[in-house]
C-alpha cells in the first residue's frame, strides 16, 4: 500500500470530527471549492463527474454536518465558474480556499477531504494530485506532509 493510501486511511478516520470543529460557511465553501477543483482537474466537469461528486458529498461522513442542499448549491456555483472559464473557476476556488492560509489545522482538513474526493473513484490520478498540491501551496502547507 502506498504512503499516500496509508496517510489517507488514517486521516479519513479523524476528518469527520475535525469538520465538525470548523463547521462554518467559509470552511464549507473552501471544502466544496476544493471538491470542484479536483473534479475539474482533467479540464472538464461532465455530468458523470457532477453525479459522482454529489453522490460522494451526500454519503460523506465528513460533509454531512452541512445542509446537503447548501453543499450542492455551492458545488454547482463553483462548477459553473469552471464552465464559464476554467481559469476564472480555478482562481475563484483558490481564493476561497486561500482564506485559510496560515491556519494549518483547517488546511489539513481541507486537504484531507479533497484527497478523499480525488480517491473516491479508486483512482487518485496525477492531475488530481497536482491540483491538491496547488491547494497545499495556497494553504501554505507542504505537499510532502500528505505524501503527494
Amino acid at each position: 500500500m502506498s504512503t499516500f493510501t496509508n496517510w489517507l486511511n488514517s486521516t479519513k478516520a479523524g476528518i469527520a470530527e475535525q469538520v465538525k470543529k470548523f463547521k462554518n460557511k467559509d470552511f464549507m465553501d473552501a471544502v466544496v471549492a476544493g471538491c470542484a477543483l479536483v473534479a475539474a482537474a482533467d479540464g472538464t466537469i461532465d455530468a458523470t463527474e457532477k453525479q459522482k461528486m454529489a453522490g460522494y458529498i451526500g454519503r460523506s461522513e465528513e460533509l454531512k454536518v452541512f445542509d446537503m442542499n447548501t453543499v450542492i448549491n455551492r458545488f454547482n456555483h463553483f462548477v459553473s465558474n469552471f464552465e464559464f472559464d476554467a481559469m476564472i473557476g480555478k482562481q475563484e476556488a483558490l481564493k476561497i480556499i486561500g482564506k485559510f492560509n496560515g491556519k494549518p489545522d483547517v488546511g489539513r482538513v481541507i486537504i484531507g477531504v479533497c484527497s478523499a474526493i480525488g480517491a473516491a473513484d479508486g483512482d487518485f490520478d496525477e492531475q488530481e494530485k497536482k491540483v491538491v498540491r496547488e491547494i497545499c501551496g495556497v494553504l501554505g502547507l507542504n505537499p510532502g506532509e500528505f505524501s503527494l
